[in-house]
């Protein structure tokens, strides 16, 4: 017996979160009767339906690497009728979900998946998965590797593991830089440029865990290989 939530998102119908949601609003019914939050069924015995319809399980498992550009929320769909990640990934023919987040103004490597047991295990702040990006900072440029590399709260009292900070390339009065964390809370990186006195002018995440951006370009996807699934 499985809790309904996990049965949701674990055939890509919806996240867990979003799971909790439909479940809250009755819209989730098991054999019929109208389930609550907490409640478990067997996927394998059990008839759990949607708004009156079958949830059926995912042909595939899909794994896919987008490039999300500037400009696209890490959403599925967005009340403000902004870009979303989902129309970028729309052809890869079945629903699928972002594991973790890019803000708006970030761009870099996303994964999505509709493999509801994969994101969790790889999104949980236990699994400890570093996080790589270039940034391209102005202000108070002198001596900002060590400030930054010195961090061990953010302005709200967070805790944070020490980011490894190294200088990649000065343009006029602006540095590039590799900033690579564990934890990813809420816009971290660009809360610890603040802490440091610095801008950010351009945030990209270039890596996560074993896998790196490399040469896609901004907009496209592409399928993760089997040896990249394997090394996560």
């Amino acid at each position: 017996m499985e809790r309904l939530q996990k049965i949701l998102s674990a055939v890509g119908v919806c996240s867990r979160r979003q799971a909790e949601e439909y479940l809250r609003a009755g819209r989730v019914t098991v054999n019929g009767v109208p389930a609550a939050l907490g409640d478990r069924a067997d996927p394998e015995r059990d008839r759990v339906e949607l708004d009156g319809k079958p949830v059926a399980a995912a042909a595939e498992r899909v794994y896919l690497m987008l490039h999300k550009p500037r400009g696209y929320v890490t959403t599925l769909s967005d009340e403000r009728g902004r870009p979303t990640v989902a129309a970028l990934v729309s052809g890869c023919g079945t629903r699928v979900y972002p594991v973790g987040r890019l803000d708006m103004d970030s761009e870099g490597l996303l994964l999505l998946t509709n493999d509801g047991a994969f994101a969790q295990r790889l999104a949980h702040p236990s699994h400890g998965t570093e996080k790589e990006y270039r940034v391209t900072v102005t202000g108070r440029l002198e001596g900002c590797r060590d400030r930054l590399a010195a961090l061990t709260a953010l302005e709200d009292g967070s805790p944070i593991v020490p980011a490894r900070v190294a200088v990649l390339e000065r343009r006029g009065g602006r540095l590039v830089l590799s900033v690579t964390i564990r934890q990813g809370l809420n816009r971290q990186v660009r809360r610890m440029c603040a802490l440091a006195d610095l801008r950010v002018e351009r945030l990209v995440r270039v890596r996560e865990g074993s896998l790196t951006l490399g040469t896609l370009p901004p907009g496209q996807w592409r399928r993760l290989t089997a040896e990249e699934l394997s090394a996560l």
